[in-house]
């Protein structure tokens, strides 16, 4: 499947703010965007009007580049939120957040999507009891996340474990450090994601 395989930095620096791509990285003095704040490429300083489609079609790649996902499946979320009931935009945010990889990483398991996504592949990870290694899986209210009993002593994890909380653990999932399992309490509500996204300019942007 392709992947976006360039400096993750800069992806921060088009969309004018910090993603947090590079877990501890984005909190340190070495942050790309701390350096460099303004848009990479030669014309990247000037001073540019954004029109109303360019405003939401850099929303839709921002929201796209914080979750890690292609074009193709992105549309393919929104197509299911427009279907289900409530806003549509809220319910956009609820399937991604809803991902494995998101929960893994929200848990605090891994310092990025990224890395959450690689552990998630490589099988580190169960859901009640049954091995799940697709990223993009939907987790539901009930669901145990549970790192494999041979993975405990990974570094990273143990790592990414210890600063969990200064990053913030969100309140639909309850982390229980000792056991390395996490558990879906509820569904992830609009006031859960931290992050600024405008996700109704999504939603014009795919209803024009």
């Amino acid at each position: 499947m392709a992947r976006y395989t360039e400096a993750v930095c800069k992806l921060c620096r088009r969309e004018g703010q910090k993603l947090y791509l590079k877990g501890e990285r984005c909190f340190k003095d070495k942050c790309g965007f701390e350096k460099k704040g303004y848009p990479p490429g030669q014309h990247g300083q000037m001073r540019k009007k954004v029109s109303d489609y360019g405003m939401q079609l850099r929303e839709k790649q921002k929201v796209k580049r914080i979750y890690g996902v292609l074009e193709a499946q992105f549309r393919v979320y929104f197509a299911k939120a427009v279907q289900r009931e409530g806003i549509t935009g809220e319910n956009l945010l609820q399937i991604l957040e809803r991902r494995l990889d998101n929960v893994v990483f929200r848990s605090g398991f891994a310092s990025s999507r990224n890395e959450a996504r690689q552990f998630v592949n490589h099988n580190h990870f169960v859901v009640n009891g049954k091995k799940i290694n697709i990223p993009s899986f939907q987790v539901k209210p009930g669901d145990v996340v549970e790192l494999k009993e041979k993975s405990r002593k990974i570094p990273r994890i143990n790592e990414s474990l210890e600063t969990a909380e200064g990053r913030g653990i969100p309140e639909w999932v309850t982390v229980d450090k000792t056991g390395y399992k996490s558990t879906v309490n509820r569904l992830p509500a609009r006031d859960d994601i931290a992050y600024d996204i405008h996700e109704h300019l999504i939603v014009e942007l795919y209803s024009k």
